[in-house]
């Protein structure tokens, strides 16, 4: 099977090769950044995300975690 390249990701700060940090600043926090943020660990096979939105007045913290097999 030939292997194809999809794709190309680039995520703003890998912490000690686990922990993906992202950051974004938008009023509203919108589905597709939640989807984002579950590609980003399936496709670098990190268990833990982090996703900091510098919005409206406030700092919105979303963590999600992905069990790797």
């Amino acid at each position: 099977m030939k292997k194809i390249i999809a794709g190309e990701i680039i995520v703003d700060i890998i912490v000690k090769a686990t922990i993906i940090l992202e950051f974004k600043v938008f009023k509203k926090n919108f589905k597709s950044f939640e989807i984002q943020s579950v590609n980003y660990l399936v496709a670098t096979r990190k268990p833990v995300g982090l996703k900091f939105n510098f919005g409206e007045n406030k700092i919105e913290i979303k963590r999600k975690v992905k069990e790797i097999l």
